[in-house]
Parts: C-alpha cells; sequence; structure tokens
C-alpha cells in the first residue's frame, strides 16, 4: 500500500449517515405536518444529496411543491441537520481498525464526497476521525462534483497521490461512474444505499465488510501497476 491513494466517499462508505439524514428530512418536512417518511424510503436517495431526499419525501406523501418551497425546506433541513449530524451516525463495522492498517503502511488516505465540505469536515470530526485522511473534498469544494471526473482527480491531487495508483471506494452509481470517467479503479461496498445492487453497476471489486477492504485493494493496485 506504500504511495497508493485511497479516495473514499463519505456517506454511505465511510459513515452510516442514514439515520442522522432521515431525522433532518423529516424535520424538514414536518413543517408541512406531513407524517414520518421511512428511513428505506429515503436511504436510496442520500447518494444524490439532501435536496433529493425531500423531493422523494414529497413524494411518497404525495405532496409537490415549487422549486422556492423545496428551497425553503432545504434550508430548514440544513439548520437542523448541521448540530445532529453526528447524532446516530456511525463508522460502518470495522471501517476504523481497516483505515489505520492503511495509514500504517504508507496509504494516502482522503474523502471525496458530494456532501458540503463543511459538514464532511464537521461530521469526522465529530466522529474523531478526521485524523485518518490528508484531504477531504465536498462537493463544493470545486466547481464540479461527482460524478465528474475533476472532484476525484482533484482529490486525488489535494491528497499528494498520483492517478496511476489511486482506488475509489464508493457505494452508488456515482461513486463508480466518477471513477470510471476519472480512469481509476473502483471498489463497491454492498452496505451503502446505492439504488441498485451494488455488483449490477460493475465496479472493479465488491465487499460486504471493511475486513475484505485490504485484499481488495492490493489486488487492483496490482493490476494497475502491472498495465501501467
Amino acid at each position: 500500500m506504500q504511495n497508493a491513494t485511497l479516495v473514499f466517499d463519505l456517506d454511505g462508505t465511510l459513515v452510516d449517515t442514514a439515520p442522522d439524514l432521515v431525522a433532518a428530512t423529516n424535520h424538514a418536512l414536518a413543517a408541512l405536518g406531513l407524517p414520518l417518511v421511512p428511513a428505506e424510503t429515503l436511504r436510496q436517495a442520500i447518494g444524490f444529496g439532501a435536496r433529493r431526499m425531500i423531493v422523494d419525501g414529497l413524494r411518497h406523501t404525495g405532496v409537490t411543491l415549487s422549486e422556492p418551497d423545496i428551497d425553503s425546506l432545504l434550508v430548514r433541513f440544513l439548520d437542523y441537520y448541521e448540530p445532529n449530524l453526528a447524532r446516530e451516525s456511525r463508522p460502518f463495522d470495522g471501517a476504523i481498525v481497516v483505515l489505520e492498517r492503511l495509514r500504517a503502511k504508507g496509504a494516502r488516505l482522503a474523502v471525496c464526497t458530494n456532501k458540503r465540505l463543511n459538514l464532511a469536515e464537521r461530521l469526522l470530526k465529530e466522529l474523531e476521525i478526521d485524523g485518518l485522511f490528508v484531504a477531504v473534498a465536498g462537493r463544493d469544494s470545486f466547481p464540479v462534483h461527482k460524478p465528474h471526473p475533476d472532484h476525484l482527480t482533484g482529490t486525488v491531487r489535494m491528497a499528494g497521490g498520483d492517478l496511476a495508483t489511486s482506488l475509489m471506494i464508493g457505494d452508488t452509481g456515482i461513486d463508480i461512474a466518477a471513477a470510471r470517467a476519472a480512469g481509476i479503479p473502483v471498489i463497491g461496498c454492498t452496505f451503502g444505499y446505492s439504488e441498485a445492487p451494488i455488483d449490477t453497476l460493475a465496479p472493479d471489486a465488491v465487499i460486504s465488510h471493511y475486513s475484505e477492504l485490504e485484499a481488495a485493494a492490493a489486488t487492483l493496485l496490482a493490476k494497475s501497476q502491472a498495465v501501467s
């Protein structure tokens, strides 16, 4: 893993953020007197951002709003979410031990997320895992965001890495599309928030637990080096 750069998505890949994101969505919708939307209805929208979660919540309850009204709900969402973003969110099982071991072996670890940068940094800090990463790029860190490849390649540059020895780890088609466009191998996580089963999206490898990450990453990095 020496000098390899491993770039992780955040929500659904590093951290199970669904409980707090669902709570924020329902808080926003409560302004309209709407009933709680079940977590399973909203989980698959997480990779697309807070606005999509609100829209899906409205669709579930049969309500249609104008764009300005949705904007108002988004403000309400963010006002609630920011101080509560780590109330129930936790790193996925085994993640921290594996990330610490990868760092000890010389890997650079980075985060490339469609979460706003201030929220991503705050979440990592509150979970006390911010020190594991040499770079964090949010949806507003560059003029573009995933699935645009420049979000991912920019994150690798921020980390001081080389695209030829980089990997993406994510849980949705957005992550896979960004990696494909950037020419970087990608590992898909089955435990995240993908709309479709992650293996049907053809990542280069699939893991169902963090205990499988190191071996999968080593295999893909070896293949990349053989090709180059």
